[in-house]
């Protein structure tokens, strides 16, 4: 078997909860040797967020902190930051997103640690930047990716429905791809220059990206309305429809004028295609609540497993409102390798989003306990067992 891509690369994830920690996930998943750093104690406040209320189950964990090892230090304590420093010395990439204040009270700050080692790629990730007021401020994806750049607003139904809240992960996982982009392309230029450097995003960054369609149009001095509600949408050919069973699917017919026609026969009713009010594309506009009327009630009429194969003979194209139950065994998700098994067999994970040619992906392993490498870690860095049980009595180490 070959070795894996990124064997050699030594990463220190000194950040916490989801969008830091994830982009060196990622990296480990083509085989970068990730070290955790966590706080003594309870470790990254991550471990502790279930997805079920009131039942301690490390399901998030597991999926952030696959592949890693953890060493759990105290970096307020000086004695505790020299065996940060010492770590960095042979690091390849330095992952954090402390807030700013943080980083520097800490002394973990690229300044601080690009002094160490220059060839070091020093990742940084906000929630609103680098640069301006609002650089040192906290925030979460739900917050920031969310709620600030204008996804929050433009996805309600209507402009008079309550603003919808985010899942979990929602705006980290992405931005955290974001992150890894920078990691790699600061890599390459390393491997040009020899010189490593800083690369940043943010969460603000990220949710402009995403809503970037809506703010370029409003960039260039055009008013974006809030999307009509789904009986008036401007184009009933690629709306919601809801079928006998409740089930609800998304048809997306953006090439109109050639696709109707195959729509029509495949639902039984190519006669609307000489009905003047449905005839061209801006009939159809003009009449387009009338449309979604006759379509909810022909919808209404099946089941979704009977739409789905009629529509999927027709080559029609859409998708069905799935639900996490459905998705947690669905085959092609595994199928594609976007759900991959542990290591032990025991479960599946969700794997990061990308593959590439002739490079396969380490199989993940279980995310550690708090501390769980400590030892071993400092002993790769050229501590003693006298020097690890002395920083230990110091209270350093957990």
């Amino acid at each position: 078997m070959t070795e894996s891509l990124f064997a050699d690369l030594r990463v220190i994830d000194c950040a916490s909860w989801i969008a830091g920690p994830a982009a060196a996930t990622i990296l480990s998943d083509f085989g970068a040797d990730v070290l955790k750093i966590e706080p003594l104690g309870a470790g990254d406040p991550w471990r502790a967020v279930s997805p079920v209320p009131g039942k301690p189950i490390d399901h998030y964990w597991q999926l952030t902190s696959r592949n890693k090892r953890s060493l759990a230090i105290d970096l307020k304590h000086a004695e505790g930051l020299a065996v940060l420093h010492r770590l960095v010395a042979s690091a390849d990439v330095f992952v954090t997103n402390f807030p700013l204040p943080v980083r520097d009270r800490l002394k973990i700050a690229a300044s601080d640690l690009l002094a160490i080692n220059p060839r070091l790629i020093y990742a940084s990730l906000t929630a609103y930047g680098e640069q301006g007021d609002e650089a040192a401020r906290t925030g979460f994806d739900s917050t920031v990716y969310w709620a600030r750049t204008g996804l929050m607003d433009m996805v309600r139904a209507t402009a008079e429905t309550e603003p919808a809240r985010s899942v979990p992960g929602m705006g980290d996982h992405p931005s955290a791809t974001a992150l890894y982009a920078a990691i790699v392309t600061a890599l390459y230029r390393r491997e040009r220059t020899g010189k490593g450097g800083i690369v940043q995003s943010s969460l603000l960054q990220n949710g402009a990206w995403a809503n970037a369609c809506f703010i370029q149009s409003r960039l260039f001095g055009e008013h974006v309305p809030h999307r009509a509600p789904r009986a008036q949408t401007p184009n009933p050919l690629a709306n919601h429809y809801r079928c006998r069973d409740g089930r609800w699917f998304i048809m997306a017919l953006f090439n109109e004028q050639r696709q109707l026609g195959g729509f029509l026969a495949a639902i039984g009713c190519t006669h609307l295609a000489q009905d003047s009010r449905f005839a061209t594309n801006v009939s159809r506009k003009e009449n387009a609540g009338a449309l979604v009327a006759i379509l909810d009630e022909i919808f209404a009429q099946r089941d979704l497993a009977e739409w789905r194969g009629i529509l999927e003979a027709a080559g029609v194209t859409f998708g069905v409102v799935g639900t996490v139950d459905e998705t947690s065994s669905d085959a092609q998700l595994q199928r594609s390798g976007a759900l991959v098994p542990f290591a032990d067999g025991q479960h599946l994970t969700v794997s990061s989003p990308f593959h590439l040619d002739g490079e396969a992906k380490v199989a993940p392993r279980r995310a550690p306990s708090v501390g769980q490498h400590t030892d071993e870690a400092l002993q790769e860095a050229g501590y003693s067992q006298t020097e690890i049980r002395r920083l230990r009595a110091l209270g350093v180490l957990g």
